[in-house]
């Protein structure tokens, strides 16, 4: 479904562009489960800091409505897909908890109907257990700061009419944040060398994408550690608490009612997702 048009200006200074009214629609998107035009396209938005401004004040209306933040995504970890959007580093968002899907038993359950256009992928979750809050974090120190890690399976989805998405778009859009779900945490996990962690993805029944931890960034600490100093420079902390989804390991994978997604990796058990 498509939110019905509206006039509109195009506007590329920060300041022109109403950010309250831009987070007011996609909170109205999300809720009311349409889609939008592209902001890059309908408001002239292509600046990041203004797109990360209307993110953060989404987050926060959301925030004032009762939502609670479990931490942060991180997204555009592949350089191919870097490359293919011309920018040249990730960008985040945020994880709501009334989007998160525990697993019982290994198997979680999303109902479909509160998507608009979902997609599935694998990634290395983070929980961080030390703060960081000063400038320069390196991803030595990102692992030296990490209680335990776990396998994750999110959904992504858009608020944006057919994927039709610049990074600012996605920026806004809180990296395309749709849920997610986990395995259990592992401190074990932290032993192993990350960038060489494998993963399958199955599609009801079989095997649909390969990845590995070096897809995210090149190492998945490396990304957490972007992500540490991305917030540092809005002054944000990376808090003590925080679980971080790192970045897809390999491509996403559209979802429809009834499908079922098994991700396993290498060391953890499996974790299944379902479609109702």
């Amino acid at each position: 479904m498509t939110e019905p048009s509206m006039a509109t200006t195009n506007h590329t200074d920060r300041q022109k562009v109403d950010i309250d009214a831009l987070a007011q629609r996609l909170n109205r998107a999300w809720e009311e489960r349409f889609t939008i035009p592209p902001l890059t396209e309908s408001e002239g938005v292509t600046d990041v800091a203004t797109a990360y401004a209307i993110q953060t004040r989404w987050t926060a209306l959301r925030v004032a409505r009762g939502e609670r933040i479990l931490g942060r995504k991180i997204g555009l970890t592949s350089k191919a897909v870097q490359e293919q959007m011309g920018v040249d580093e990730p960008d985040y968002g945020t994880l709501w908890a009334s989007r998160y899907f525990p697993a019982v038993n290994g198997c979680a359950e999303a109902p479909i109907d509160i998507f608009l256009q979902p997609r599935v992928e694998g990634e290395i979750a983070f929980l961080i257990g030390e703060t960081l809050d000063r400038p320069g974090v390196t991803p030595q120190q990102v692992l030296a700061a990490t209680d335990a890690l776990a396998a994750a399976i999110e959904i992504v989805d858009s608020r944006i009419d057919n994927w039709r998405i610049c990074l600012a778009d996605t920026i806004a859009d809180n990296a395309s944040y749709g849920g997610l779900t986990l395995g259990p945490w592992s401190r074990s996990l932290r032993e192993s060398d990350l960038r060489t962690v494998g993963m399958v993805i199955s599609h009801n029944g079989r095997p649909a994408v390969f990845g590995v931890g070096a897809a995210a960034l090149g190492h998945p600490a490396t990304a957490v550690a972007w992500l540490a100093n991305k917030l540092q420079s809005f002054g944000i902390p990376l808090r003590a608490g925080d679980v971080v989804i790192s970045g897809a390991l390999a491509a996403t994978i559209p979802a429809r009612q009834g499908d079922i997604f098994v991700l396993e990796m290498h060391g953890q058990p499996p974790i299944t997702l379902r479609f109702v």
